[in-house]
């Protein structure tokens, strides 16, 4: 079977060659759709969102820190943990660079006990991070050794996807070396790119005010965005929203960061109506909010 590269852009190529054949692995299971009628068999609602060019990102805690931002990735061969989340994160690499995590905790509930995974910054991430490319920070991938453990059902009209537990465990891959990108020189790619983005005055986590759209400015939160002011006068004000709201969902789908905002912001024409749902002293209220000209 050909494994769909979630990082699709022509320079972002898989970190090692798959197996580009039509038949089947020779280790994967023969039917794994059978797993979830096995009893005992635990499923998993995870929350994920969207990036910008519509990478697939779940958050998931490391040994307690965090949450951090993975993009799930079946073209990559292992879970990839950028170097500066692995220092902060008390992660010790071998030789190799491979590290055993004692806890790594997928929103959602999953919790996989002494996971095995790489720190390092491959140069796809780098390079999404230089350009500012997915609209916020990446701090890792969540590869095939992981993923193929679960059926995964994806329905891009809600917020979670489902993940139900297989009887199976792949092979581990077989990596030449320590770097993430040695193929021809491909390494420095993300280097170039992440100048470039410099140049461009490009960022990991682009700087969003919506003064103009909805009338209010946004900073990014521990768990979700949070309003910094309000225009009185202005679509946000005048619907009722408030300095100190954090803003948990909109029309139904949750947000995490301000880039959230922004993506669904995008999709609005001035007039049509949205229900923003906040958190105001501990308590959760919907606002509908008719957004105006402007971005």
């Amino acid at each position: 079977m050909k494994f769909f590269r979630l990082l699709s852009l022509p320079f972002l190529i898989a970190l090692v060659a798959m197996p580009g054949e039509s038949a089947p692995r020779a280790d994967a299971p023969a039917n794994p759709n059978k797993a979830d009628k096995a009893k005992g068999v635990k499923t998993y609602e995870i929350p994920y969102k969207t990036t910008i060019p519509k990478h697939i990102v779940i958050r998931a805690k490391i040994n307690g820190k965090g949450p951090f931002n993975f993009i799930l990735d079946t073209g990559a061969p292992a879970l990839f943990i950028a170097t500066k989340v692995g220092d902060k994160a008390g992660l010790k690499g071998d030789a190799k660079k491979w590290s055993v995590i004692d806890r790594f905790e997928i929103e959602g509930g999953l919790v996989i006990e002494k996971a095995r995974g790489r720190v390092e910054t491959p140069f796809q991430l780098e390079g999404m991070n230089g350009m500012g490319l997915a609209g916020l920070e990446i701090h890792g991938l969540v590869g095939y050794d992981l993923l193929a453990k679960y059926r995964m059902e994806i329905d891009f009209t809600r917020d979670k996807m489902t993940w139900t537990e297989l009887d199976y465990v792949p092979k581990l891959p077989a990596m030449k070396g320590g770097g993430g990108g040695g193929q021809g020189g491909l390494e420095m790619m993300g280097g170039l790119m992440k100048t470039f983005g410099a140049l461009m005055g490009r960022t990991s986590t682009p700087a969003v005010s919506l003064r103009g759209f909805y009338g209010m400015a946004l900073v990014d939160g521990d768990e979700f965005p949070k309003v910094t002011a309000v225009l009185d006068k202005g679509p946000a004000g005048l619907a009722g929203l408030k300095v100190g709201d954090i803003l948990t969902k909109i029309d139904g789908r949750s947000v995490t960061n301000i880039a959230d905002v922004l993506n669904r912001a995008n999709k609005l024409s001035p007039g049509s109506s949205v229900k923003v749902t906040v958190k105001r002293d501990d308590k959760t209220t919907e606002i509908t909010i008719t957004p105006g000209e402007g971005i």
